[in-house]
């Protein structure tokens, strides 16, 4: 082996050779296991999320399938609607200075294809780099022709049902897509604003409780007045209930608008008052469906004021009896301007009261960067509330299980409260709803044209034209745990892995795909007795990455970190540009590459895909947030060094050996049976852990049990048995069978999680481990993974360990303490031994003379004890006598300088904390760590003078 681990050799050329081999594909044999990918958008690139949840997924296939299940890790990637057209139309602007309008949508659409396969397989490439072990031989898109005959099966079989309708409803409109978005897709920022406050003059000479002719009503939205249908009061507010089913006259518009009653409005908040604009905010449409309002839309796709408004009863349909005049000042302007309008109007009619500072939480696209509108529009809706009875149950009764079970709390909030789902958008890129119109708006769902003509007995005559829209990505995805197995086909692979065993996902996204997975796959998904299938047996909830300092990673914030940056490392300069390259406010990105300078003076170094994986690993706990620590992740750089390391030590002493690999004689050791003896318990620790989805748990017993025990103990212990030259051949071949086997069974545990180094490894390893049973050209991870193997329950084994570990300790701490040097040899004596003490003694003496640099081990008996240096092994102590040991004087005069130095720190730290200009201005947790750090120089000075008191004594 190369004497340094150096993992960008080691990666690519395994992980292509496990794709060549087809080690990915589900061998036919033993239990299904299945997970389901959550399929990345194909505009996307790889970010800490995906690392985070793909480790986790490709730790538990690799797990099961070394387990000897049949495991299927299924890949594929979103068609991301909004995400791609905008990408495709920002390439054709700047190629040609072409919209998608000018080509038509069948060539636009032929270029959004062109460029997927040309760009669109980023993060795919990625993954691989990731050593991602999924079935590429079967990778999905959402908008393959498997998947589309999917969607629209899907599609027409609800419509049929009743599950789907057109209906017109307010939604998340974006001005600038000109299209409907999700809820996912507005991101609330807060952005300083104005509340201002308006006089609604009261009609019929009504008036208030206290004699005013006006109510106040307040809104950050003055463009939206044009569009009032109501004021709402509180019905329990004496201030207002003489004046419930009386009216207003709606200023600049001369509507006049019910008072009424409703509890939604918080009489102690500002008035009292609520002005009611059912067509432009969501709360208001929920009170005009209460009160059977009218619904009047005064802007346009272009969030403009339109010149005359869209009038609509509550249940939608064409209100007639209302005028729909707007005034003339406002029509075309843009809602800012047309907000600038009317104020300046409310205040020259007197009726502006007043105007306050506010501060708001700001809807905008996550894709356009634009302030979001609620906007009444015709779209294609999801009837959720019969599909969301059985999802509950499933959950209800366990058939699905959230780990951790705290997010079934908030799946029922949402499945409880769920409203209907708005699946259409304004799109041309994505699947095309399969429904016809006929010239008088008549509605025709089917697969096809022609099936809509044999369905509903329409003649050749007939004229029809497909819908516009197109499907939601999240529709489409809904269908991705059986849509990707071949349904509506009942396809051998959806026999055998549907349902699949776990979902590994974000919180974030538990109503939005999670959710909608399991109404869709209940409703279409039936076992041979006709009962529901579930999507998943199990919901794994991963956090979220942050940063250092807890905060979200964003572009706009500077904090994002590329996980393939840390595997292969980047320079400081290209990753200031990587972060501030595209930003169009220079003073942000300058300050973005200064934070950047200072966090990363030295780029960032390679790690490795292995260190990388395992840093996320020991992240995995179950709670919600994550801060990444890059401290975390060089510890785990080291850490593969460590192995990288012990193996060619173990190599070195077992290459060309006789390691008893075919069942010749050996004899163990201690070392060898307690090495033996807590492999067993790390397997059955790791199994359990992951069994449980605990993999922070299960990567730190392997870390434990690598590092501290395999390395930093059972290696030095072997050394006195190789290295003897009057051990017996049995002797010296019991540990080399058990340093090679130990190895080679601690590879394959921590194979799921290393992935590479673990292989590398392993080649060399098992041929000597295995003996006659190693195949040549096997890889690990197909191999069996370990799991108690013959390695009993060695409680003696384990508890003398422990003992010989404590005695060595305990010396070498003595040695630390009293300043002696490593390599001089030292006697040491035992006190208040007992019988176990003792046997444990005479069975090893040779270890710990040779481990412990020991000129002699006795116990003291009744003897009295000479001047040593002690500590505590249980009840026993361990005495080295320190006459002779050490030049007395010359330490005194090394620790009374030691003290020295402690005196001034402590003068220093004393003289900040007795000033009340630090005390009273600092920041409390500051003022608590200097005190903490001052009593911990204190405790120092006070080891430091004691240890001079004894030397004294000499």
């Amino acid at each position: 082996m190369d004497k340094t681990f150096q993992p960008a050799d080691i990666e690519k050329k395994w992980y292509q050779t496990w794709e060549t081999n087809r080690y990915f594909s589900p061998s036919g044999n033993g239990p299904a296991h299945s997970i389901m990918i959550p399929p990345p958008n194909v505009t996307g690139s790889l970010h800490m999320g995906h690392a985070f949840q793909d480790s986790i997924m490709d730790a538990l296939t690799r797990y099961q399938r070394m387990k000897g299940a049949n495991t299927l890790w299924q890949v594929g990637t979103d068609h991301a609607g909004i995400a791609t057209q905008m990408v495709v139309e920002r390439k054709l602007a700047a190629e040609s200075g072409q919209t998608r309008h000018d080509l038509g949508r069948d060539a636009f659409l032929e270029k959004v294809w062109e460029w997927k396969q040309e760009s669109g397989g980023t993060i795919t490439s990625q993954l691989r780099r990731l050593g991602a072990s999924v079935d590429w031989e079967n990778e999905r898109f959402t908008m393959d022709d498997g998947f589309y005959k999917a969607v629209q099966e899907v599609f027409v079989r609800l419509y049929d049902d009743n599950l789907i309708y057109r209906g017109k409803r307010l939604v998340n409109w974006d001005p600038k897509l000109h299209t409907a978005i999700s809820d996912l897709e507005v991101e609330n920022k807060d952005e300083k604003g104005f509340m201002w406050h308006f006089r609604y003059p009261l009609a019929d000479g009504a008036t208030t409780a206290d004699g005013q002719t006006y109510l106040v009503v307040a809104t950050t939205r003055p463009e939206t007045v044009l569009g009032d249908t109501a004021v709402a009061v509180n019905p329990a507010d004496e201030r207002y209930q003489s004046l419930i089913g009386k009216f207003i006259d709606l200023p600049l518009v001369g509507r006049r608008i019910p008072i009424v009653a409703d509890d939604y409005v918080d009489r102690e908040f500002g008035t009292g008052c609520v002005k009611i604009t059912p067509a432009h905010d969501f709360n208001d449409y929920a009170v005009g469906q209460r009160h059977q309002l009218p619904m009047i839309n005064v802007l346009d796709k272009d969030a403009a004021i339109r010149e005359v408004a869209e009038v609509f009863n509550s249940d939608s349909s064409a209100n007639t009896d209302l005028d729909a005049s707007l005034p003339s000042a406002y029509a075309g302007l843009d809602r800012y301007a047309a907000r600038k309008a009317i104020v300046a109007d409310m205040e020259a009619a007197g009726l502006l009261d007043k105007v306050d500072d506010h501060a708001l939480k700001v809807p905008r696209g996550d894709r356009s960067g634009l302030v979001i509108e609620p906007m009444l529009t015709d779209q294609w809706f999801v009837a959720t509330q019969k599909l969301a009875e059985p999802a509950i149950a499933a959950v209800e009764d366990g058939r699905i299980e959230f780990v951790p079970r705290q997010y079934e709390n908030m799946y029922f909030s949402w499945m409880r409260d769920i409203q209907d789902w708005c699946i259409s958008r304004q799109l041309w890129w994505g699947h095309r709803v399969p429904a016809w119109y006929d010239a008088d708006g008549n509605i025709y769902v089917a697969r096809n044209e022609a099936e809509a003509r044999s369905k509903y007995g329409l003649a050749e005559s007939v004229v029809l034209r497909q819908d516009d829209d197109v499907l939601d990505t999240w529709f489409s995805s809904a269908l991705w745990t059986f849509g990707t197995l071949g349904w509506p086909e009942n396809t051998e692979r959806l026999k055998t892995f549907h349902p699949t065993e776990v979902l590994v996902t974000g919180f974030d996204i538990i109503f939005f795909w999670v959710a909608r997975m399991i109404m869709m796959t209940m409703h279409f998904m039936k076992n041979e007795d006709g009962t529901a299938q579930v999507p998943f047996k199990k919901v794994y909830v991963t956090g979220l990455i942050r940063d250092e300092q807890g905060q979200k990673m964003s572009k706009s914030k500077g904090n994002v970190l590329d996980p393939l940056d840390m595997i292969d490392g980047i320079g400081l300069e290209e990753l200031v540009q990587k972060r501030t390259g595209n930003m169009m406010q220079p003073q942000l990105a300058e300050k973005i590459a200064r934070n950047t300078r200072k966090a990363f003076p030295d780029g960032i170094g390679a790690h490795g895909t292995d260190a990388l994986r395992f840093a996320l690993y020991s992240l995995a706990s179950t709670g919600r947030d994550i801060n990444w620590d890059m401290k975390r992740l060089e510890g785990y750089r080291n850490f593969c060094n460590k192995i990288w390391n012990a193996a060619r030590y173990v190599l070195m002493n077992t290459e060309g050996q006789d390691c008893g690999s075919n069942g010749e004689e050996v004899v163990l050791s201690l070392a060898d049976r307690w090495i033996l003896a807590r492999l067993g318990q790390a397997q059955q620790r790791v199994g359990a852990a992951m069994d449980n989805y605990r993999l922070d748990h299960a990567s730190q017993e392997i870390y434990e049990f690598i590092w501290n025990e395999y390395c930093d103990w059972y290696l030095e212990l072997s050394k006195p048995v190789l290295w003897d030259d009057n051990a017996s051949e049995a002797a010296k071949r019991g540990t080399r069978r058990t340093l090679i086997t130990v190895l080679e069974a601690t590879l394959r545990l921590a194979h799921p999680f290393m992935p590479f180094i673990t292989e590398e490894i392993w080649q060399r390893v098992a041929p000597i481990a295995l003996g006659d049973r190693f195949a040549p050209g096997s890889s690990i991870m197909l191999q069996s993974y370990p799991v108690n193997e013959g390695c009993d329950e060695d409680t003696v084994a384990l508890e003398d360990a422990e003992w010989l570990k404590a005695l060595i300790t305990a010396v070498r701490n003595i040695r630390g303490e009293m300043n002696v040097p490593p390599s001089k040899s030292i006697p040491v004596l035992l006190r208040n031994a007992g019988a176990e003490d003792l046997r444990r003694l005479e069975e090893n003496r040779q270890f710990l003379i040779k481990l412990a640099k020991l000129d002699t081990i006795d116990a003291l008996g009744d003897k009295p004890a000479p001047m040593s240096a002690t500590q505590l092994v249980g009840e026993m102590e361990v005495l080295v006598p320190m006459a002779g040991l050490i030049d007395t004087a010359a330490e005194i005069a090394r620790l009374e300088k030691e003290i020295a130095k402690l005196d001034k720190d402590i003068a220093r730290i004393a003289g900040k904390l007795s000033s009340a200009g630090f005390v009273d201005k600092a920041p409390a947790a500051v003022v608590e760590k200097e005190r903490e750090k001052l009593s911990g120089q204190e405790s120092a000075r006070q080891r430091l003078v004691e240890q001079i008191e004894s030397f004294k004594t000499l």
